[in-house]
């Protein structure tokens, strides 16, 4: 059996954003989903789940939870075998999206978490599709799950993000960039800017899916896990 896999969620994400791969991964592989909903920083958050996780696993970020991995590998890259960045980014927040943030932050004490979440990932960010629809009911239902209270430290965590570049650059574990052709919030662009950092990274664009390639074409993200678990393992970083 491999090690441990273990997911981290995006933005307002529980671990239905990934059932389809646990319910294919599950067959041979001890999957696990970290919450990231304790903390207002994403160190914070990276430090409370090294506590919990397992000696050595795989990690698979998606969104927010890629920039949580992220935060793993530069703490802990001896328990890191494996990396999977999906639609994620490793830059820091900019002046300007912490002050759009702060807008949606109002607007969420306020009782309007749907109209925030229809913001933070609007359809468009979707690829178009007769799935289109069924997804952002999942992503408003989980945001609904999770409530105003999570929204406010992940909102904080995002606004408070650090520049993760370095960390990308010293990695030498395998390491899967993924990301859905039509992501419009990280774009393709960006991963491929990415997945170049990365000395032992290869990118899988997933055609027919945008920001949430996990349920908008889930057997081809569960493929690529699968071809990405079946490499040799190494240490996460060059030290």
């Amino acid at each position: 059996m491999a090690e441990p896999l273990v997911f981290l969620p995006g933005l307002m994400c529980d671990a239905r954003v990934f059932w389809p791969q646990i319910a294919e991964l599950s067959a041979t592989t001890a999957v696990t989903v970290a919450p990231i909903t304790q903390g207002e920083r994403i160190d914070e958050i990276a430090s409370g789940l090294l506590d919990i996780l397992p000696m050595k696993f795989a990690l698979a970020g998606l969104g927010l939870g890629g920039m949580v991995a992220l935060e793993i590998v530069r703490r802990a890259p001896n328990r890191v075998t494996r990396l999977a960045l999906m639609d994620t980014s490793p830059m820091a927040g900019t002046p300007q999206a912490s002050a759009m943030r702060e807008l949606l932050i109002v607007k969420a004490k306020s009782g309007r978490l749907d109209d925030v979440m229809r913001s933070e990932i609007p359809l468009a960010a979707l690829a178009q599709g007769p799935s289109r629809g069924a997804v952002m009911e999942i992503l408003l239902d989980m945001a609904d799950t999770l409530g105003v209270e999570v929204y406010l430290k992940q909102a904080r965590a995002l606004q408070r993000a650090r520049d993760q570049q370095a960390v990308l650059r010293k990695l030498r574990c395998p390491t899967l960039v993924m990301c859905g052709e039509a992501d419009t919030i990280n774009t393709v662009k960006r991963h491929s800017f990415m997945a170049e950092l990365i000395p032992t990274g290869f990118l899988r664009v997933i055609e027919g899916a945008g920001h949430v390639p996990t349920l908008e074409q889930p057997q081809a993200v569960t493929d690529a896990l699968i071809q990405w678990m079946q490499m040799t393992a190494a240490p996460a970083m060059a030290r």
